[in-house]
């Protein structure tokens, strides 16, 4: 067995390795480029070397990943945050980074992390291509409401009705005005059937997986949230408690507590930026349509601020979808705020 700890670069990896029949170890720099590292890994498996290999979650390593897996080696994707806590040296390069992975792994000490399969990587790039237009679109659209404004007309929604359109391009303006108005109101055309295009492949992959069909049935949720909230998630199994839930999603206050008094900060932050955002907008239509979710949205938002009151609904609809999926069970009236709330074996209608 070989053990190799890699400190990767877009561009360029360093590995530390450890074989332990032989004891033999060693350390060296490898080109993405110019295929070398690649080469290294190939010839490993056409040796027949049994190979494990730990690293830190990192981005631009989606190749890397790929080929480690066509030629099965055991990989260890690490949680960036708990190797930092782990170096003990105040001396940081990549060959050091190299050899703490590695002795992590020596040590049976490597921070693991679950790590998605590919067809769910694949699910989470749709999502993510259908919220980056969606913001384009909404960028263009408060352009267009700023051409209507300047002209001394505030129409808001009603501006791209039908009425609302013809009335904009009846506007006189002057000749880059003009030309900005005909651009925008052409890539908001174009951008259209594309978002519903992808809106429609969201709601087929929905319907496919029946734990997203559960969660819909709570109100505020649809089927873009509940399935950003499978796929990142992953599996209820993860979590032992929806307080868990609510620290992966980054969705808990900061805290920075000394001598018997308690500082609580902003939000960390530390998880996924689209399933907060998603959260926090279902919770708010929730708060809409529900009076239970309003009243308790009025009680907070009176209390601290609206904006605080929006980010603790989301907070709780996360934890409430988690037991909703770990128990198997779709939305009841009879489980509601309260302590209880989502307890295993509450007999309020959860089985």
């Amino acid at each position: 067995m070989m053990i190799i700890g890699v400190d990767y670069h877009p561009s360029f990896q360093t590995i530390a390795f450890f074989v332990e029949e032989t004891g033999e170890c060693g350390e060296r720099e490898l080109n993405h480029s110019d295929g070398q590292a690649e080469k290294f890994y190939r010839d490993l498996k056409q040796r027949g070397i049994c190979v494990r290999i730990g690293m830190e979650a990192t981005g631009y390593s989606r190749w890397f990943e790929r080929l480690l897996a066509e030629l099965d080696f055991e990989v260890w994707m690490g949680n960036p945050a708990e190797i930092k806590t782990k170096r003990v040296k105040k001396r940081k390069t990549d060959r050091e980074d190299a050899r703490l992975l590695l002795r992590l792994m020596r040590e049976d000490n490597f921070p693991q992390i679950w790590v998605p399969d590919p067809e769910n990587r694949d699910l989470r790039q749709l999502l993510w291509h259908r919220h980056r237009l969606v913001q384009m679109r909404t960028r263009i659209m408060n352009q267009l409401q700023a051409l209507a404004m300047n002209e001394g007309y505030r129409w808001k929604k009603k501006l791209f009705s039908e009425q609302g359109r013809a009335q904009l391009e009846k506007l006189s303006l002057a000749p880059w005005a003009s030309r900005r108005r005909q651009e925008l109101l052409e890539l908001l055309d174009r951008m259209n059937p594309t978002i519903e295009e992808l809106t429609a492949a969201v709601e087929r992959e929905a319907r496919k997986r029946p734990d997203v069909m559960r969660l819909i049935t709570h109100p505020g949720v649809g089927p873009l949230t509940a399935l950003a909230y499978v796929l990142i998630i992953g599996t209820p199994a993860r979590f032992q408690r929806g307080k868990q839930v609510s620290n992966y999603v980054g969705m808990i206050p900061s805290e920075d507590s000394s001598a018997g008094k308690q500082r609580l900060g902003h939000i960390s932050k530390q998880g996924n930026s689209l399933l907060r955002f998603l959260l926090v907008e279902a919770a708010q239509a929730a708060a809409r349509i529900h009076p239970d979710w309003r009243r308790r949205y009025m009680h907070l938002a009176m209390r601290r601020h609206k904006s605080i009151a929006k980010v603790a609904m989301g907070r709780r609809l996360a934890v409430r979808l988690y037991w909703m999926w770990r128990n198997g069970c779709e939305y009841s009236p009879s489980l509601e705020f309260g302590s209880y709330a989502g307890q295993l074996g509450t007999g309020h209608g959860v089985k």
